[in-house]
């Protein structure tokens, strides 16, 4: 049953994608859009549509995510196969990918809602598959960072009931004349930030490697942090002239440049991947923040080839070190598992832009036209600068892996390449080397050519060049090395925490709360309200019950005191009544 689940979920959504991405072709070279309303019921003139939009953007990216979960399934079939229930975790990945398909489908603000709030559920089920406690922190922060973006989109909601219907896309052109436009952009641009990782939310991402490796093969190229990039590509006509959009610009500058830092301190491999994901997603959205909507969808699409390869060969690497995921345990990988280390090193190169490979034709387009857009000297400086760091920790991650010395005593299985995640990655690593040329032909079919100074023009290989020497050098440095010295201690800290953004974002977010929470609780719930109401009832009732039993403990002194005590209550009554 195992084995029919997994070959039927790969079989369907591979034919599914070729043939969606053959009619995405179709309509990129005829122009086409095609809208769908499918009317599910209808009570008294009263009715509820679905309604889809199919275009050549909306095909591409459908035809990319079922081609990468396709060969993501088959990748589980080996990875996952000592796991007891792995249909239901198949059928976790169905659904995941099916919320990402109504996302990517929808021109209505409702069924978006559904898609992203799909998304962010079955992601939370992904995260803490594996059940312990880092799993179920890691898991809660994502679904609750998540969330966040699905309130706005709710938000976004109850704004446009204004407009009549919630299909968005038949405003765009009136909403850029609306005064009041600018709040759902905010809205809209704060819910894609949230999913897409952007600072202050980025503290997520890399905690959401706590899932198996198939799932953040698929979650980290294609569909879940690619959702807010989407969902700005669709409200593309509303982002020029905005300030919104130049402080979106800073904000994924920024986080370009953090998450490159932070992959260069960082140890865990399938964290560095991750923070390469977010570095990425930092490009498409600065690029997306200056208005070219295309050349963000085209890096997407690259990006997502390369980067769900580059997942599965930690993946592997991971599995036949044991589970090891340190990367100082590693080395001399090229030796033992070479076409993995292929792989590796092709969806690497990819990464960093290396030309004629996926990579390099999105990104070097993109970094072209900032020089070309009107950029001050720091958005300019955090893109060159961020371009290097890639480089570098990619080189680093190419040194740790394939070129040191083996540092682990023994190893178990490091001899064994599986036929199965081979093929599944030999799938990508076409898609790899040729997406970016064929996605380039595809999208921008009219010639443009970009001219630049000699020096500009070169300016990509050069900051890439001094990033590769930047990783040779930091993969050589030792425990005495300036960078672990007291001096830098702090600074180092700083750049390798994230900027501390996972601890502002989890403790920091709750530490006060519940501090104030607990001294509620110590000065009013168990202070004087205790005393005053039930409580203080509760103990009054218990003593008089006692000095009533006490009394009724027929004991003569009682009574002979008792008795006195009635006469004398008897004789001044007497003598009261009698004046």
């Amino acid at each position: 049953m195992n084995i029919s689940i997994c070959l039927i979920s790969f079989f369907f959504l591979f034919m599914m994608s070729l043939f969606i991405l053959f009619i995405g072709l179709f309509f990129i070279m005829n122009n086409m859009v095609i809208m769908i309303e499918w009317e599910i019921v209808s009570l008294n003139s009263n009715m509820m549509v679905m309604t889809i939009l199919l275009d050549w953007i909306s095909l591409f990216f459908m035809g990319f995510v079922l081609l990468i979960s396709s060969v993501v399934i088959m990748y589980s079939k080996s990875y996952m196969s000592s796991e007891m229930n792995l249909n239901r975790f198949i059928i976790l990945v169905l659904l995941f990918v099916l919320c990402m398909l109504l996302l990517i489908i929808s021109p209505n603000m409702i069924s978006i809602l559904l898609g992203w709030d799909g998304l962010g559920l079955i992601s939370y089920c992904l995260v803490i598959y594996y059940q312990n406690i880092k799993s179920y922190n890691a898991g809660m922060l994502t679904a609750l960072s998540n969330r966040i973006g699905d309130v706005f989109i709710l938000m976004v909601i109850a704004w446009m009931m204004n407009y009549g219907s919630w299909n968005y896309i038949f405003y765009l052109e009136f909403m850029k004349i609306d005064i009041y436009m600018k709040y759902v952009m905010f809205l809209i641009v704060i819910a894609a930030m949230t999913k897409s990782a952007q600072i202050p939310f980025s503290s997520w991402l890399p905690a959401a490697m706590a899932a198996p490796t198939p799932v953040s093969a698929l979650v980290h190229s294609s569909t879940l942090v690619t959702a807010g990039v989407y969902l700005l590509i669709r409200f593309n006509n509303l982002l020029i002239d905005s300030m919104i959009f130049k402080i979106l610009l800073m904000i994924s500058g920024m986080t370009m440049f953090m998450s490159g830092m932070a992959a260069n301190f960082e140890f865990d491999l399938k964290k560095i991947i991750a923070l390469s994901t977010l570095s990425q997603l930092g490009l498409m959205m600065s690029i997306l923040s200056m208005g070219y909507f295309d050349l963000a969808f085209f890096h997407l699409m690259t990006h997502a080839t390369f980067k769900a390869l580059l997942f599965m060969c930690a993946g592997v690497v991971i599995h036949l070190m044991n589970d090891m995921q340190d990367i100082r345990f590693m080395g001399g990988m090229n030796n033992f598992i070479p076409l993995t280390s292929l792989c590796f090193n092709i969806s690497n190169l990819a990464l960093c832009g290396i030309p004629f490979l996926a990579g390099f034709y999105s990104k070097d387009l993109i970094l072209e036209m900032s020089c070309l857009f009107n950029l001050n000297i720091l958005i300019f400086m955090l893109y060159y600068v961020s371009t290097g760091l890639t480089v570098s920790y990619s080189v680093r991650l190419f040194f740790y892996l394939m070129i040191n010395d083996l540092n682990l005593i023994s190893v178990y299985n490091l001899f064994d390449e599986d036929f199965i995640m081979l093929k599944s990655m030999f799938v990508l690593l076409f898609m790899s080397i040729i997406s970016g040329s064929f996605l380039n032909w595809m999208i921008f079919y009219k010639p443009y050519m970009i001219y630049m100074s000699f020096n500009m023009k070169l300016m990509i290989i050069y900051v890439s060049m001094m990033g590769g020497m930047l990783g040779f050098i930091i993969s050589k440095m030792k425990i005495y090395s300036l960078n672990k010295s007291i001096k830098f201690y702090k600074i180092s800290l700083f750049l390798s925490m994230m900027w501390f953004m996972p601890s502002l974002s989890t403790f920091g977010v709750n530490y006060y709360s519940l501090m104030i929470g607990q001294k509620m609780i110590k000065n009013i719930d168990m202070g004087w309200i205790e005393l005053l109401s039930v409580q203080g009832m509760y103990l009054n009732l218990v003593n008089y019950s006692k000095l009533n039993n006490y009394f009724q403990m027929n004991n003569i002194k009682i009574y002979l005191f008792m008795f006195i005590l009635w006469m004398m209550i008897y004789f001044l009554m007497f003598i009261m009544f009698m004046y």
